[in-house]
């Protein structure tokens, strides 16, 4: 059953108990109720003009529906829906994307695009590109914000302009709790290849504040750009102290690199939807910035400028680049 807001306050309120009894059944019962709540708070920062609460209390309950579910174990949680993560970024996300990559009003390329997706094609091409991006890309134990842990991240700079090359790249570690994590072993080491070995000793990124307010006002100075970007923003929401309020700001520009391969890479549309054809190492791939037998990292730095040359080469084909002066 649903419950609004004012329910979800009242919930992030009551003292966080250890469930002595009940076993699994009390354990997932808590998730459930977590998770409704967050869910309820989360719709209300996004959609509401005045929400009523600071997304602290949001972050609190995500942090403690984390331990929760490490109680209850990945592997009873695997296939399971996020209720916090986002598929795709809103139309008015991608505008604001745009407009950061051609430094104009993000309202000029609204009216442009007039509420018609088809028309993002053409906006993304409509004024060069220019400026300082940040590419971003990060690995996770799952697919779940409000369940799993950021593990690993990667990001370096790189200017918009033809000839660039990526610059002051950057790659960390991130430390999970040792109980149950050192026993079971890391969840999709299968994919990223990352360890206990790793991440043993390291601090987790919820913990890392230092690091989180770097990271933060880095990306107030440059938009970020990630592939499939809704997934590193839906997770910064609840793992970065402050992310929300300033995306909410409007001091976040965020810019999907996926959505660009999918609005201007012609050969997307005309290729099996089941060979992926945007992803990112199908695109580097066609792009010339992957060799045809080299695969996709699943590291955060590697594929962070992975994604940044491949974008660079798709604007380059496009002619999207100011004219040095």
């Amino acid at each position: 059953m649903a419950v609004n807001v004012e329910q979800a306050l009242d919930y992030t309120m009551q003292p966080s108990m250890p469930l002595l009894f009940g076993g699994d059944a009390a354990l997932q019962s808590e998730r459930q109720r977590n998770e409704e709540a967050l869910r309820a708070l989360l719709d209300a920062f996004t959609g509401d003009e005045d929400p009523g609460f600071p997304f602290d209390v949001v972050r609190e309950l995500a942090d403690r529906n984390r331990a929760l579910c490490d109680q209850i174990g990945e592997e009873k949680l695997r296939n399971l829906n996020s209720v916090a993560l986002a598929r795709s970024l809103s139309e008015a996300d991608l505008c604001r994307g745009i407009a950061a990559m051609q430094q104009r009003p993000a309202s000029e390329v609204e009216r442009e695009v007039a509420g018609d997706r088809d028309a993002l094609a053409v906006a993304y091409v409509s004024a060069p590109v220019r400026g300082v991006v940040i590419g971003i890309d990060i690995e996770t134990t799952g697919t779940a914000p409000e369940r799993g842990y950021i593990i690993n991240m990667g990001l370096e700079l790189m200017e918009l302009a033809a000839d660039s090359k990526p610059f002051a790249g950057g790659e960390r570690f991130y430390g999970l709790p040792e109980e149950p994590y050192r026993t079971t072993g890391v969840p999709l080491t299968r994919i990223h290849g990352i360890t206990w070995d790793d991440l043993e000793g390291k601090t987790p990124f919820r913990a890392d504040t230092e690091a989180q307010a770097g990271l933060l006002d880095l990306m107030k100075r440059y938009p970020i750009m990630a592939h499939n970007a809704a997934f590193e923003d839906s997770w910064f929401r609840l793992h970065l102290n402050g992310y929300a309020e300033a995306r909410r700001a409007g001091q976040i520009a965020v810019i999907d690199s996926r959505d660009i391969c999918r609005r201007l890479d012609g050969e997307v549309a005309a290729l099996p939807r089941e060979s992926a054809p945007a992803s990112l190492e199908n695109w580097a791939r066609r792009r010339g910035t992957l060799a045809q037998d080299e695969k996709e990292r699943h590291l955060g730095l590697a594929d962070a400028d992975l994604m940044l040359r491949t974008v660079q080469a798709e604007f380059a084909r496009k002619n999207m680049f100011s004219p040095r002066a």
